[in-house]
C-alpha cells in the first residue's frame, strides 16, 4: 500500500495521457526484461489457443491491452454458456511501475485464504465478483469487483479440481493495464502482472 499512496502523490503533477505513456512504457520494458514474445490473436489462434513456453509467448489481446500466457489448461472443461460457478484461485500480484510484489495467497501469510470468485458466462462473456468474506483482493481494495483482467482467460482454459495425482488446475500469467485492473490500479493507471491459478470450487 505504500507503493500506492508514492504512486499517487506522483499523480498530482501528471496528466492522464501523461500516466498512460508513462504505463505502455513500463509494461514494454517489463516485456523486454522478462524475455516475453508477444504474438498475435491470429497467431494465439492457428496454434490451436495456446501458447508456447519454451518460447515465452505470451498473446495480446488488442481490445482490451492484456497479454496472456497459457502455463497449464487445466484439468475438467471450460465454463459453459449460460453456466454459474465458483471459482478459487491462488495469485501473485506485480506491480509494474514499482517493480514489486505487491499482493499474494502464495505467501505464508496469507496461505490460509483462497480468493472465491462467483462467476456466469452468458454467450461468451463473463461476469464476477468476489466472496468479500474470503477474498484478500476485496478485503485489500474494498471492492468485490473481480479485474476484468483475471476473466480473459476464462474463454481458453478448463475449470476443473484434480481427481488424479496426475491432473492439475489451470495456471495463467497475465500482464493487465489499468483499465483492466483492481481498484486502486484504476484509479492511479498502475499495470500489474499476475500468477493466477483456477480451480473449480464446490
Amino acid at each position: 500500500m505504500a507503493v500506492l499512496i508514492a504512486f499517487m502523490a506522483c499523480h498530482d503533477s501528471e496528466t492522464y495521457a501523461d500516466q498512460k505513456d508513462r504505463e505502455r512504457d513500463a509494461i514494454n520494458a517489463y516485456i523486454v526484461k522478462k524475455g516475453i514474445n508477444p504474438i498475435s490473436e491470429k497467431q494465439f489462434e492457428q496454434q490451436g489457443y495456446s501458447t508456447n513456453l519454451e518460447r515465452n509467448e505470451y498473446v495480446l489481446f488488442d481490445a482490451t491491452g492484456v497479454y496472456m500466457q497459457i502455463v497449464r489448461k487445466g484439468c475438467g472443461e471450460k465454463l459453459k454458456d449460460g453456466e454459474a460457478a465458483t471459482l478459487l484461485c491462488r495469485f501473485t500480484e506485480y506491480n509494474i511501475l514499482g517493480d514489486s510484489v505487491q499482493l499474494s495467497n502464495e505467501n505464508l501469510y496469507y496461505s490460509g485464504i483462497v480468493d472465491k470468485i462467483s462467476v456466469r458466462n452468458t454467450s461468451g462473456t463473463f461476469t464476477a465478483s468476489f466472496d468479500t468474506g474470503s477474498s484478500l483482493m476485496a478485503r485489500t481494495y474494498s471492492s468485490a469487483s473481480v479485474p476484468q483482467g483475471w476473466l480473459v482467460p476464462l474463454t481458453y482454459i478448463n475449470i476443473g479440481r484434480p481427481q488424479t495425482a496426475d491432473e492439475e488446475v489451470a495456471k495463467v500469467n497475465i500482464i493487465v493495464p489499468h483499465t483492466q485492473g483492481q481498484y486502486y490500479a484504476t484509479q492511479n493507471v498502475i499495470p500489474c502482472a499476475y500468477e493466477i491459478t483456477y480451480q473449480r470450487g464446490r
